[in-house]
């Protein structure tokens, strides 16, 4: 069995879904896919499922009723992976926006490096996104700069949803406790980590914005996180008691 599972949480993918799936099994190193899907009207599910007969072994599926938050998707996920053994466990978007390639040196960072947790970076060297309107560049330079400032946490980019995390540091993180289910969900996760003492190491990475499909992405998911921060600069991150 592979040690690394990349996670895609999917609504509503269904042109990149089996390019995306397709592209990472293609890779070295024998990676694993779960997909989990919140109950997308328009098939993703299905086509995952019809993969499935072809990648009997290396395609998992999740299917949850309606959207539930990307949070809660990832957590799911996690569990998932502990339970069934991974050592390394990555999130990946599904439309390209994360290059798959870039898998392979975020698990290096870990497996070789000695990182606990890897991010893959879009402003560890300047600012590295294409075909985003400046508008939602500047919006997220400044909001990871608003994070690194509140949460003292020396990470460039705060919101990076292209990360590796290790077994242990999923083990030691206590999953039900994560309060934030958008994209706020990235930046708890890794000030938990970074706050429980783990090693963190960004990697550059070049951002390229989606050629299919459409973006989930809203003002509110900015708001929760400007208002979770606060919140959690001042609260107390403890491992997992087991």
């Amino acid at each position: 069995m592979s040690d690394k599972l990349v996670v895609i949480p999917t609504y509503n993918e269904k042109e990149n879904i089996e390019k995306i799936t397709r592209k990472v099994f293609s890779l070295e190193g024998d990676f694993h896919i779960l997909v989990v899907d919140d109950g997308s009207p328009d098939g993703t599910a299905d086509i995952v499922k019809d993969l499935q007969t072809e990648f009997p072994q290396r395609l998992h599926l999740i299917q949850r009723n309606g959207k539930q938050g990307l949070g809660t998707a990832y957590i799911t996920a996690f569990k998932w992976a502990m339970e069934k053994g991974y050592g390394y466990v990555f999130e990946m978007d599904a439309d390209f926006s994360h290059n798959p390639d870039d898998l392979i040196r975020l698990y290096k960072a870990c497996a070789e490096e000695g990182a606990d947790l890897s991010i893959g970076s879009r402003y560890c060297n300047g600012v590295s996104v294409i075909n985003w309107p400046i508008g939602r560049v500047v919006m997220s330079y400044f909001a990871s700069y608003y994070v690194r400032k509140v949460l003292r946490m020396k990470v460039y980019d705060c919101t990076a949803g292209f990360v590796c995390y290790t077994r242990k540091v999923l083990e030691t993180l206590d999953l039900d406790k994560v309060k934030m289910k958008g994209y706020g969900f990235q930046i708890e996760m890794k000030y938990s980590t970074y706050k429980l003492g783990f090693k963190i190491k960004e990697v550059p990475i070049i951002f390229v914005d989606r050629k299919e499909g459409t973006s989930k992405m809203s003002s509110g998911i900015f708001g929760e996180a400007f208002w979770g921060v606060i919140a959690m600069r001042f609260r107390k991150i403890r491992p997992k008691t087991q």
